[in-house]
């Protein structure tokens, strides 16, 4: 995929998919402004706490759509935000490359992140977003890096760190203290441009509790945030398609 020529970047690649919607974003940089949600279908890791198992196997796609059909889709809602998430929206080879290039040419978007799990090799999408100007200017990488508590911290692919930048952002879900202070070694390990964000596992994280853990530690010398899952606020934690 590294030498890949950017003309096989077609629109008539196909992509399983879970849904497609519009909703407010919920966490990170852009939380309440108003995206379309991309869910694409199938993922490569098993976290003990995900919330969205419905979108790897044993599961099925609930559809199959060409990627001419999801920038269609996605242009008809005509907002500016545009999440590309999963499942691991990243882990689809050249159909993925090929979405985030066309997705980028919609004129009336200006923000894409792409919420990636942080065990697929960032370096072919960096690539793709050095040289693409619109990508360039409008794709931002949320990655996880997954921690104990996740069952998968060993498949993180760990160079990712350095080719984050400054607009980009990383996301440790914490599900007890001692995460926490796993996460905190990893940014000191290997220091990144990207902002620092800390999410409570709900069922065994209380938020107070990590709030009084950034408040001590000041990681990233007080640059990282707290990140809420503010959708699982507004709507029932369970629900699907918002």
């Amino acid at each position: 995929m590294h030498n890949l020529a950017w003309e096989e970047l077609h629109t008539d690649l196909k992509v399983p998919m879970v849904e497609l919607f519009e909703t407010v974003e919920g966490e990170g940089r852009m939380a309440g402004y108003p995206t379309v949600f991309i869910r694409i279908f199938h993922c490569n890791l098993r976290c003990t706490w995900c919330d969205t198992t419905y979108s790897y196997a044993p599961e099925k796609p609930a559809f199959t759509a060409s990627i001419c059909e999801i920038v269609d889709r996605v242009s008809a809602y005509g907002h500016g935000v545009v999440c590309l998430t999963g499942g691991e929206p990243l882990m689809h080879g050249v159909k993925s490359l090929a979405l985030v290039y066309h997705l980028a040419r919609i004129p009336h978007v200006w923000d894409i992140h792409i919420e990636t799990n942080g065990a697929i090799d960032l370096q072919p999408f960096q690539a793709l977003r050095e040289r693409e100007k619109e990508v360039r200017e409008k794709v931002r990488f949320v990655m996880d890096y997954k921690l104990p508590a996740s069952g998968e911290t060993e498949r993180m692919h760990v160079p990712n760190l350095a080719l984050l930048e400054e607009r980009d952002e990383v996301k440790f879900v914490v599900g007890n203290e001692a995460d926490f202070m796993y996460a905190l070694d990893v940014l000191k390990r290997h220091p990144t441009r990207a902002t620092a964000l800390f999410s409570p596992v709900w069922e065994t994280m209380p938020p107070a509790d990590l709030v009084s853990f950034l408040l001590k530690y000041r990681p990233q010398e007080g640059r990282a945030r707290l990140n809420m899952q503010i959708h699982k606020v507004i709507w029932d934690p369970e629900a699907r398609g918002v």
